[in-house]
């Protein structure tokens, strides 16, 4: 596993051992940042295993990322991750499930870019917790949501999130749903 681009292009990636982490691969994380653009200032990689989300959203111009991820050995591969790429001090890590890190994210929010891409063994658990998670409120104006999940599955926000999709694709087994926020409608008096 490797940085797809930027500033960190072709640097490798460690990853813990075992079947708990399911990065996401090369080609589905190129296919995301060709249509998120510019990652923003400020990013969070949620369920963020390796922190492959994060480090390429740092490599692609985000000033920071806060990293959320709970298993100890994943949390081991992020320090060893951003150590080799020097960016430790561009890096927070908050050890803590996703679905109890509301209160944590709004501290640090807007954010400009949510990355997600769940584990997919215990997917409807990762659902309930994004769905309660992602709302308007933790993005910029202008911010993006992007949820991975498999193809088969969907990962819908409620309408009190503020969110709207803004378009879904998929790579062979995986896909990704893009929210922004839901545009605010202009009311004109009539006289």
């Amino acid at each position: 596993m490797r940085i797809i681009a930027g500033e960190f292009r072709g640097r490798r990636l460690v990853a813990p051992s075992g079947p708990a982490t399911r990065p996401t691969t090369d080609r589905v994380r190129e296919a995301w940042f060709s249509m998120i653009g510019r990652p923003g200032r400020l990013a969070v990689d949620l369920y963020a295993g390796t922190g492959a989300l994060g480090f390429e959203a740092l490599s692609r111009g985000a000033e920071r990322v806060l990293f959320v991820e709970r298993r100890r050995p994943a949390l081991i591969a992020i320090r060893k991750n951003a150590e080799a790429l020097g960016v430790s001090d561009r890096i927070r890590i908050l050890s803590v499930d996703v679905g109890d890190a509301r209160a944590a994210l709004l501290r640090e929010s807007p954010f400009d870019l949510v990355l997600a891409d769940p584990p997919w063994t215990d997917f409807d658990a990762a659902q309930a917790a994004l769905r309660r998670l992602v709302r308007a409120d933790l993005l910029t104006e202008e911010g993006l949501a992007v949820l991975g999940h498999p193809r088969k599955s969907t990962l819908e926000l409620p309408p009190e999130s503020g969110l709207v999709v803004r378009k879904t694709r998929a790579w062979g087994d995986s896909a990704a749903t893009f929210y922004e926020r839901k545009p605010e409608v202009e009311t004109t008096s009539e006289s």
